[in-house]
């Protein structure tokens, strides 16, 4: 039944959001030099690697220097970048991963190798669901850049505090996968993009 609902609001969010696309497509490569989409290797479901799809908002190359976005003040932040990402639009382009079946509109977020790699046993039971676009973690640490630009060591912190905490909320979801707490992650999920975007007026 989840599986039915992703496809259904990700196929209309993807209708409805077409005119946005169009306009974010043609300002990207004109605001920067380099291509419109950034795609990155990510962990999904069963342990397997597959390809995250965003709209592109840092330097081309800005991922040879350092793996952590460290808040909107990172240098390889494009300025149209910082845009897309104070309203999660660069995550947009998600919607088509989910179409294709490699992730959830709601699940664990999806890391990248080098971190899944660090998992526990206990911890590696994330991966034997599909990877989401959002989750309690992501509402609750919807400002995680931010915090990680304030950290001294900001690898160190979201090795030792943010992915542990991340993965204990995820948790919750994975040992309670029904519709009623889909709905309630993609409620408070819209809940807390809405009232961003009035505390930014």
């Amino acid at each position: 039944m989840i599986r039915f609902f992703d496809l259904f609001f990700s196929l209309i969010g993807f209708i409805i959001l077409i005119p946005l696309f169009i306009v974010i497509s043609i300002i990207i490569p004109i605001s920067s030099r380099g291509g419109i989409f950034y795609l990155q290797s990510r962990v999904g479901k069963g342990n397997k690697d597959f390809r995250l799809i965003k709209f592109r908002s840092m330097a081309t190359g800005a991922d040879q220097k350092g793996g952590l976005t460290i808040g909107m003040h990172d240098p390889r932040i494009t300025r149209i970048g910082r845009f897309l990402r104070k309203f999660k639009l660069d995550e947009l382009p998600q919607l088509i991963n989910v179409l294709k079946g490699d992730m959830s509109l709601v699940g664990p977020r999806p890391e990248i190798r080098k971190y899944v790699d660090l998992y526990t046993m206990e911890q590696k039971k994330i991966l034997a669901v599909r990877p989401g676009i959002t989750d309690y973690a992501s509402v609750i640490y919807f400002n995680e850049n931010e915090i990680l630009g304030h950290a001294t060591d900001p690898e160190k912190t979201y090795i030792g505090e943010i992915m542990k905490a991340k993965i204990y909320l995820n948790m919750q979801f994975i040992d309670h996968p029904t519709i009623k707490n889909y709905f309630l992650i993609l409620g408070k999920t819209l809940h807390r993009l809405a009232g961003y975007g009035r505390r930014e007026q």
